[in-house]
């Protein structure tokens, strides 16, 4: 097996080197390689920022602790309202707001907070890799592993292959709604070679385990029975179903009938500092660093999501026009920026989110404004966002309260579609650094607009000042706006049992049998 083994790295070293080799790098513009701090502090001088004042430290020992009081939390309580255009003119109709309000909220939100998508972005080709027919927890699927290969032939020397699995239920009538979720991709339950299949397997690879080594022969007829390759267990159909609270989220979609996308946003961008001058920023930057207004790993995320669109949309087993996004904490955030900027996403699950999510940023309490642009999580934001963290510089000094937007506006652009926020709870893990309260305000206030469109909203006034967060599981789902603080930790599960009839009603989509 040793020898086996070594052959085969040789060959993938040989194959590397090759396709290496078949690369001129002096043709194109050299790679910058940037740690994160080298790569912050190349923004810094690009704004003309001498100093960035430093994130809240959530240990209450230290002397630069989070703020926890409601009394210190609102140094601007007075959001920027989200139906007033900049020159002061009142939206008062569904057609203002799609032709001037919209427009501006997407301008500010570009500039200053997520960043532009640059318009060279090269295409995206998706190839099915795999197609399998599995069982999960007893349900039929259609399950698809996809590869989107982006075009880098102006830049080859990054390279951007997008990674997703689609689930699809085969016992009801499709084609099926989908919620996309960010995540590691795996196929759920591959199927299995039948017995007769496998002992052939298992006879070929005796054979080449013989011909790379003659020692197994001896070996092999001393165990004659034994089989090195072993089959799993098959479904048992006639099994008692799990129990409800052991279903996960993806069988509970399942179960209603609805597929499902698992996306991999590692590999269209990395969660870090040190990879904005690769994945697709890099590519299209040229493995140059970011100008201030190129777009975070947020809005790249976003973007791979809304091309993974792009295929389910090609997909006879899929209903498009009802695709939703889901994620949690930081997938949380890119989730609802996907939403907010891609319309053809008709649902939202946004869990946990925090800032740069729907928490508002001009809200201290817990993480803050300089926990992203002087902390581990600038690179989700635009270069422009670091200006708001800002102690000295050539702009004097900046705070989140001169933001002209905030997360009310970005929950807003997701109006009137399905939209529903998640949280669980301090006692269990999700963790009063995400401000629960600052998302619960800036929901209410993003309630306007969903009213203007046509739809309901929490059932509530939008006073955000006045209007007090509802205690645990307690459920505002009678709207295309919802909100529920479950009694668990950092996820969303729990919330699944009723984010899907919630939905399901939403689109007026019904579970059918074939």
């Amino acid at each position: 097996m040793i020898k086996n083994y070594s052959l085969l790295l040789l060959l993938v070293v040989v194959s590397y080197t090759t396709t290496a080799q078949q690369i001129d790098s002096s043709k194109y513009p050299k790679l910058t390689v940037f740690n994160a701090q080298q790569d912050q502090a190349n923004m810094m001088q690009q704004l003309g920022i001498k100093k960035l004042r430093p994130g809240r430290s959530g240990n209450d020992n230290d002397p630069n602790h989070a703020n926890y009081d409601e009394a210190l939390a609102t140094p601007c309580p007075q959001l920027p309202d989200v139906l007033t255009l900049k020159n002061g003119t009142k939206i008062t109709t569904a057609d203002q707001w799609w032709k001037q309000r919209r427009p501006e909220l997407i301008e500010e939100f570009e500039r200053e907070v997520y960043g532009r998508i640059p318009k060279n972005v090269p295409k995206v080709t998706w190839t099915v890799k795999i197609l399998d027919r599995e069982v999960v927890n007893r349900i039929p699927v259609i399950a698809k592993e996809i590869i989107g290969h982006v075009d880098n032939s102006v830049y080859p020397l990054i390279n951007v292959d997008i990674k997703m699995v689609l689930v699809v239920p085969t016992n009801v009538k499709g084609p099926v709604p989908v919620l996309m979720m960010f995540g590691r991709p795996v196929l759920p339950a591959p199927a299995q070679p039948s017995p007769d299949d496998l002992e052939k397997i298992n006879a070929a690879y005796k054979e080449m385990m013989i011909k790379s080594d003659p020692a197994m022969k001896e070996i092999f007829e001393k165990y004659p029975a034994y089989q090195p390759i072993t089959r799993l267990p098959a479904p048992n159909f006639f099994a008692p179903a799990k129990p409800d609270d052991e279903l996960t989220p993806q069988e509970r979609l399942l179960a209603a009938g609805w597929g499902y996308v698992t996306i991999d946003p590692g590999t269209i961008q990395p969660d870090n500092g040190a990879g904005l001058t690769r994945g697709i920023i890099g590519l299209t930057n040229m493995g140059q660093p970011r100008k201030p207004e190129d777009w975070g790993a947020l809005r790249a995320w976003g973007w791979g999501a809304s091309r993974a669109l792009d295929y389910l949309e090609t997909d006879p087993l899929v209903n498009a026009k009802q695709v939703g996004i889901e994620g949690v904490s930081r997938y949380g955030k890119a989730a609802l920026v996907t939403m907010a900027f891609d319309q053809r996403f008709s649902i939202g699950l946004i869990g946990s989110s925090g800032k740069g999510g729907a928490t508002l940023h001009r809200r201290v309490f817990g993480e803050s404004v300089e926990n992203l642009t002087g902390g581990g999580g600038y690179h989700w934001m635009a270069g422009n966002y670091l200006k708001y963290g800002t102690e000295e510089s050539s702009f004097g000094k900046k705070t989140g309260c001169d933001l002209p937007v905030d997360s009310h506006e970005l929950i807003a652009l997701c109006a009137p579609r399905l939209t529903f926020i998640s949280y669980g709870i301090p006692e269990k893990g999700d963790a009063n650094w995400l401000d629960q309260k600052g998302s619960y305000q800036a929901t209410i206030a993003a309630g306007t607009v969903f009213k203007l469109l046509g739809a309901k909203d929490l059932g509530v006034s939008n006073d955000y000042l006045v209007e007090k967060m509802p205690p645990m599981l307690t459920d505002m789902l009678n709207g295309h706006l919802a909100w529920r603080q479950h009694d668990g930790g950092h996820t969303d599960a729990p919330n699944f049992n009723f984010f899907i009839p919630w939905a399901s009603k939403g689109l007026n989509y019904e579970k059918k049998l074939p």
